[in-house]
């Protein structure tokens, strides 16, 4: 790998312009095409709370998302092929749970897909995997997997969307005798017009194996690259230039809502500037999990309260938008105007196709440390006319200093426009109309989720996937009840009895719903544990604070809290899991009859430092622990079985 980037010059001292520098804005220059820019709905469950948004909020959350000149003006939008296994944050439904089964209707993607173009018709979509069902023969880089993706693609068809872009697995390396069989299995199917994305890993040598291996060469059309940048440079290599592919950063950005607009703005200009990349996607689209889960935080805006609709923007969507309102996928970057700013920074020029052409060039500053003047002069055709003028400062805290529009910046007499930029801000000069500085729509308040909560499942079609209930291993959705006395109702069920092509370390199936908020409270539900495979434990779980990350170690990934297990042979367990991933057993006991084949409700009770442990009403155990003092609720199995949970209720004290 070759770091193509340079360093930036020195800058003035704070508080002196630098002598201004002149960049000439030349319609006949050449660049390469820009594909866009965009963000991912996946990684697992990463958009899983923004479904269940109420209305007129979750309307204004998607138009910020994907309506042009309203927000972020997303041009892709790259979502997860599901597999029900965890992804980081979560699991997204499979579309084929078994080898002849197909439902297209399940997860929300196709929802978030189909919204996402009714806002923007030219939207771009990109499929990827990151796990795969258990039923493929020959595992994931399989003949199954691939006949697995042409029918996700059928999927899209039936809910009207083209997917432009298709990869293999995500952060996982590559088979290029596979990507071979996909590329032909597509034209074979119709899709021939999909291109085919490789290899979205970290590092450029699927680059190199590309110009080493004609026939992967022919089988890919874009070099899917994640995370190139670091702080001040963007990485890539001259066999990937010389493969004269779209580069993409497939996966890029990972910075929170609130606070990584700097790094943001960096990232954007100098994957072009330092390594010709034309397609910026960033990683989440949307910061709309449960805080419990990790990475919080990370996405273009915050909405992980559905139960009072509260949402909430930072700089981070309006630095990408400083971009994505004033272009268009299909316009060329200008490389003679886009390079190094003197004074600190870096800029990116834009233009449009066809006769009358329009151009864009977005400066950032964030290697600045004092103002510095610029001249732009247009040439070879483009409008000599006032330029737009937009800018955000990039730390600031203050929602009037994000997406400004500052007065339009006219040429003198030879046609030089001139500019002074500050340090620590992106600036947006453009001959495009439009763009709106912020909605007028003012969200509701944060405020803890109201107790008692109850779902008793009932009201859900079989499959449905409960309100506010978020998986992150297996999949736990409304079915029939097996047994007496709730045989004729609606109850939850864990559907998922292979255990799947897994991309994490989570080891077991496990759902969690409810505010993390909550302290003082009682969490029941009923359980029925599946013993066709002669063994099994089902979990409740209250006051679950984090989770746990051990990627590194080895070990699973688990979440910190209490767990109460009902065993098929009817033993039980108090425990909890600490901050230091250890697991302690606080109390243990067996009932008097089996736990599996028959239905048993358990409860946790949270009083102070108390907890309370209880079987089918009855205290099995009361003990003293102050691990964790709050949190919320889940459901969880130790294995892939068929178990059911029915009428979960949390009551306050």
């Amino acid at each position: 790998m070759s770091c193509l980037a340079a360093v930036a010059p020195s800058a003035a001292h704070a508080g002196t312009a630098t002598a201004g520098q002149e960049i000439t804005v030349d319609g006949a220059g050449t660049g390469r095409v820009f594909d866009g820019v965009g963000a991912i709905s996946g990684g697992g469950g990463t958009s899983r709370l923004l479904v269940d948004y109420p209305e007129p909020q979750r309307t204004q959350i998607l138009d910020y998302l994907f309506k042009p000149g309203v927000g972020a003006s997303l041009q892709i939008l790259k979502v997860e092929i599901g597999a029900d296994t965890n992804s980081s944050n979560g699991a997204e439904p499979s579309h084929m749970r078994t080898r002849t089964e197909v439902n297209c209707d399940r997860g929300y993607e196709w929802w978030l897909m189909e919204e996402a173009q009714k806002r923007n018709p030219q939207i771009r979509f990109y499929g990827l995997e990151w796990g795969a069902p258990g039923w493929f023969e020959g595992g994931f880089w399989s003949d199954d997997n691939v006949a697995y993706l042409t029918k996700w693609l059928g999927c899209a068809d039936r809910h009207g969307l083209d997917i432009d872009y298709l990869g293999g697995w995500n952060e996982k390396g590559w088979d290029a005798v596979w990507y071979g069989k996909l590329k032909k299995a597509l034209v074979t199917h119709g899709y021939g017009d999909v291109k085919v994305v490789a290899a979205d890993s970290a590092g450029w040598d699927v680059a190199t194996d590309m110009k080493d291996d004609p026939a992967f060469d022919a089988a890919t059309d874009v070099v899917g690259i994640h995370y190139p940048c670091s702080a001040v440079h963007c990485s890539s290599s001259q066999d990937a230039l010389d493969l004269d592919k779209p580069l993409f950063a497939s996966e890029s950005g990972w910075n929170n809502y609130l606070t990584g607009a700097t790094r943001l703005a960096a990232e954007m200009n100098h994957e072009y500037v330092d390594s010709r990349i034309t397609a910026f996607i960033n990683w989440p689209a949307v910061y709309a999990w449960y805080p419990t889960v990790q990475m919080q935080g990370s996405g273009l805006l915050q909405a992980n309260e559905p139960w009072t609709g509260h949402y909430d923007l930072g700089p981070t969507l309006w630095t990408l938008a400083q971009t994505a309102q004033f272009t268009r996928p299909g316009w060329r970057y200008v490389d003679s105007a886009s390079g190094y700013l003197d004074g600190g920074g870096t800029y990116v020029t834009l233009r449009s196709p066809g006769r009358k052409p329009q151009y864009t060039t977005v400066f950032e500053t964030t290697g600045a440390t004092g103002p510095q003047t610029v001249g732009i002069t247009p040439a070879g055709g483009l409008p000599r006319g006032a330029l737009h003028r937009w800018s955000t400062t990039l730390e600031s805290t203050d929602p009037a200093d994000w997406f400004v529009r500052g007065a339009d910046v006219r040429p003198d007499a030879a046609g030089r426009h001139q500019v002074t930029l500050e340090p620590g801000t992106v600036t947006t000069l453009t001959t495009m109309p439009g763009g709106k500085s912020r909605a007028a729509a003012k969200a509701p308040a944060s405020r803890t989720m109201a107790l008692p909560y109850r779902d008793d499942f009932d009201r859900y079609r079989a499959g449905a996937t409960p309100r506010y209930l978020s998986d992150m291993e297996g999949a736990f959705q409304a079915a029939r009840c097996p047994a007496a006395p709730r045989a004729a109702g609606m109850c939850l069920r864990q559907t998922i009895t292979t255990p799947p092509t897994k991309w994490s370390r989570v080891a077991s199936p496990l759902t969690l719903v409810g505010d993390s908020r909550w302290t003082d409270y009682t969490v029941s539900a009923k359980t029925f544990i599946d013993d066709t495979e002669g063994a099994g434990t089902a979990s409740l779980l209250g006051r679950v604070v984090n989770q746990l990350n051990n990627v590194g170690s080895g070990r699973n990934n688990v979440w910190q809290g209490y767990y109460l297990d009902l065993s098929a042979d009817g033993t039980w367990s108090l425990k909890v899991i600490g901050p230091d991933k250890s697991t302690r057993v606080l109390a243990s006991g067996s009932l008097s009859g089996p736990g599996a084949d028959t239905w048993h409700r358990l409860s946790l009770g949270f009083k102070g430092d108390t907890v309370t442990a209880r079987v089918d009403n009855t205290v099995v155990a009361r003990v003293t622990d102050s691990t964790n003092t709050h949190g919320q609720v889940g459901l969880g199995l130790d294995s892939y079985t068929a178990s059911h949970f029915d009428d979960l209720r949390v009551t306050q004290g």
